[in-house]
């Protein structure tokens, strides 16, 4: 903590009952003026004297050994930067988790696309034909290029069995569970194996980075990025300077969505080396759509199976889970995502029995990384298209089975964490499932699809779900994220966090808990840009903790300034915006600045051991119902989706545009993963990276997207509030593959459900039965 700053009291963090001057308002977006009038500046709008263009050279083979680098003689290379794993001043690695991953390729390369050469000159586009003269010859080795491959191990192309990360859980003993009940007519085993593809962030806004470094002034970076701190800690040892020498801005940002988590760090290191090489000039380094969509970290490949024990009348007794995750050639964040889709392996349910064996593998494919919700919407889909077939096996109704087990105050999760929430999954069922006139529709779709000829048939499917707010288990703490307020002469407040505004509305949230906490205007509130020479290090923004983690010492700092300020005589207990302005120029005046602080605390009876992955994984959990409502074209095999309803508690509501917003935009890329994002691998690249190619959903393709909150306020978030930005992309895949098995009478458990898919899924069934 920085000299001369003081911890906010945290039993003084009362605050105001909810609804207070922005709470709960729509209040205009602290940045949305300057994106509407094109006034915000990302980093491709900036140009410096003298500026160099950055390209990269790489991999086009899936792993293979570096014979020689050539450089067409015929070419003029004498303005031209070259940049080879030989120019890092330091560490060749791209400082993360583990420190596998090398900035740029030496010797060896592990993936497709895996960068080799970097290059730089004063024309934008020569450097782009520069590149085009450059040939890497590379001796082909053995690749590893999908999970039963890497599972296989006979190439071994990491550690010593392909193996990035494993993980085991253990609740209760589910050998003696499945022992004990063989031969019970009672109960049922049912077994399925669910499988889920790869998935491009698709943020408006490619990846980027402007870089001034020299060995005497040190390196600064510009950029279009999600965790500060993340580039600030992997520059340091790339160069191995001082951590004062190293400086890290984050531009106006156009999306991130995790793949601007830690990707940023290997695009700054690239761009700061050739500024390097080039004696200190600017360079800026922008990869165009297509380099952006092979080139970068994508959703995990997954695959898991389940075994389940159940009674007859529809009881869980215990879970067999094995997940895996294809990792890519590199561990970058997959042990966090294996993590993540551990816990949420078993989904919000009361399972006295749950193992759940999870793996992280290493393929060479380039490495995934960070995408919404990270690990749990692979879990989840697996769990709740299993329930379905479980539901199917007992001859129950899906809504049925989940309601007989849902997780409530008092029951224990997966990992032996008790709820202590107040929570309400089958109120938020029975919402969702009126919402979208579930019993009505079942009448109306089985008599439509009954109608003899025809060809487009209707369902409708659901999904219970949940999912962890913040960094699991001990990780916030080690994390001991820092939030300073500032009040300035005038009496306005300005939050100083590392907390990026990435278009989900980091600042707007801040500023209202700020002023909410304070009794003051929204509009005296404003949030500093995030730069590691101006704020503190206040964790990256991730894993939905911005609001609920980083809010509560946002609002902590914040009244922090106001008992500085009473505890000096200068303010009243009660008071009004003009005398907090008038208390904050009598301080400058006698004082100076005036500075508060909060670190962060894990709220009391939150206990994790990450050996046995025993404890409280989350402070606290968001809870959801889905309901899809899709017509399947049996002549093209194409599926819409007609109505989505989505009920869910994030705690208090700060702002219910934005956070109906995040849900809307959770649903939409949900319904791609399910339905068209399919990444088509050849040999380990991309073969479909273009927009032409990779379908997204526009908003032609998506229904209205109902968006329903029941909040239950959080005790430890600001002014009640959980976090959003995770959690609903976990359940529209399975509500929509549970809605086409309704609809066809035929299960598929892989997505993307594409035509092609759903054809071959419904001929083999209808071979199979002969």
């Amino acid at each position: 903590m920085a000299a001369g700053l003081e911890e906010a009291p945290v039993g003084r963090a009362e605050r105001p009952p909810v609804g207070g001057p922005s709470i709960g308002a729509n209040v205009p977006r602290k940045e949305g003026r300057g994106k509407v009038t094109g006034a915000a500046r990302y980093v491709d709008d900036v140009v410096m004297d003298g500026m160099l263009y950055g390209a990269t050279v790489r991999s086009p083979v899936a792993r293979g050994r570096i014979v020689g680098v050539h450089y067409d003689p015929a070419f003029d290379w004498s303005e031209v930067v070259v940049v080879t794993a030989a120019d890092v001043p330091a560490r060749n690695l791209v400082t993360l988790i583990l420190e596998d991953q090398p900035v740029l390729a030496d010797g060896v390369v592990n993936h497709p696309e895996e960068a080799v050469v970097l290059l730089a000159h004063p024309d934008r586009w020569y450097v782009e034909e520069a590149r085009r003269h450059v040939r890497l010859e590379i001796e082909p080795l053995p690749a590893v290029l999908d999970i039963d491959a890497a599972l296989a191990a006979e190439t071994v192309i990491w550690g010593d069995d392909n193996v990035l990360k494993r993980i085991d859980l253990a609740k209760g003993d589910v050998d003696a569970a499945f022992a004990a009940a063989a031969g019970r007519d009672d109960v049922v085993v049912v077994e399925g194996v669910y499988e889920t593809g790869a998935q491009e962030q698709l943020y408006i806004e490619p990846q980027g980075m402007i870089a001034v470094a020299t060995p005497g002034q040190g390196v600064t970076v510009w950029g279009s990025l999600q965790c500060p701190y993340y580039v600030h800690k992997a520059l340091v040892p790339m160069f191995g300077l001082p951590e004062e020498q190293v400086r890290v801005v984050q531009m106006t940002t156009g999306g991130g969505f995790g793949g601007k988590e830690e990707y940023p760090s290997m695009i700054a290191g690239h761009a700061a080396l050739l500024s390097w090489k080039a004696g200190g000039r600017p360079v800026k380094l922008i990869y165009d759509r297509a380099e952006d969509m092979v080139a970068t970290t994508k959703r995990h490949p997954s695959r898991t199976r389940h075994r389940t024990l159940v009674t007859r009348d529809g009881e869980l007794l215990a879970m067999d889970i094995d997940f895996v995750l294809d990792g890519g050639a590199y561990a970058t964040l997959s042990a966090v995502v294996l993590s993540r889709g551990t816990i949420h392996a078993a989904g919000p349910y009361r399972v006295p029995h749950v193992r759940v064996t999870s793996r992280a593998v290493a393929t060479n494919l380039p490495p995934h990384g960070a995408f919404r919700g990270f690990g749990a919407p692979q879990s989840i889909f697996a769990v709740e298209r299993h329930l379905d077939k479980v539901a199917k096996a007992l001859g129950m109704t899906p809504e049925a089975l989940r309601r007989r087990n849902l997780l409530s105050e008092g029951d224990t999760t997966a990992t032996g964490q008790t709820v202590t929430e107040r929570i309400d999954l089958p109120r938020m069922m029975r919402m969702a499932m009126d919402e979208a006139r579930w019993d009505e529709r079942k009448r109306a779709y089985a008599e439509h699809n009954a109608v003899p000829g025809q060809t487009v048939l209707k369902g409708l499917g659901l999904a219970t779900f949940f999912h962890g707010s913040g960094f699991t288990g001990s990780g916030e703490s080690y994390l001991a994220s820092v939030v300073h307020a500032e009040a300035t002469a005038e009496g306005r407040v300005v939050v100083l966090a590392a907390s990026t505004e990435i278009g989900q509305g980091t600042n707007t949230i801040f500023s209202q808990v700020a002023s909410d906490a304070l009794g003051l205007p929204y509009e005296w509130v404003d949030v500093a840009q995030p730069d590691t020479a101006a704020v503190p290090d206040s964790g990256p923004t991730v894993a939905s903790r911005t609001t609920m983690v980083v809010g509560k010492l946002v609002e902590r700092a914040a009244l922090g300034l106001r008992d500085k300020l009473q505890a000096e005589g200068l303010l009243g207990r009660e008071y009004t915006p003009e005398q907090f302005a008038e208390a904050c120029a009598a301080w400058h005046a006698s004082r100076g600045r005036l500075l508060a602080a909060s670190e962060y605390k894990a709220p009391p009876g939150v206990v994790w051991d990450d050996a046995t992955y025993r404890g409280s994984a989350y402070g606290s959990y968001g809870w959801a119902c889905y309901v899809a409502a899709v017509a399947v074209d049996t002549v093209t095999w194409e599926t819409r989706v007609e109505d989505f309803v989505a009920v869910q508690d994030i705690g208090t509501v700060i702002h219910p545009v934005l956070a109906a917003g995040q849900v809307e935009g959770g649903v939409a890329q949900g319904i791609g993963w399910a339905l068209s994002e399919e990444v088509v691998w050849n040999d380990g690249r991309m073969a479909n990276g273009r927009m032409t190619n990779y379908i997204m959903p526009t908003a032609m393709d998506l229904p209205d997207l109902r968006v329903f909150f029941q909040p239950v306020p959080y005790e430890h978030g600001p002014a009640g509030a959980k976090g959003v930005g995770e959690l609903p992309m976990d359940g529209p895949a399975p509500a929509i593959v549970n809605a086409i098995e309704d609809a066809l009478g035929v299960a598929v458990d892989a997505i993307p459900v594409t035509p092609e898919r759903l054809m071959r899924a419904v001929k083999q069934a209808e071979a199979a039965r002969g």
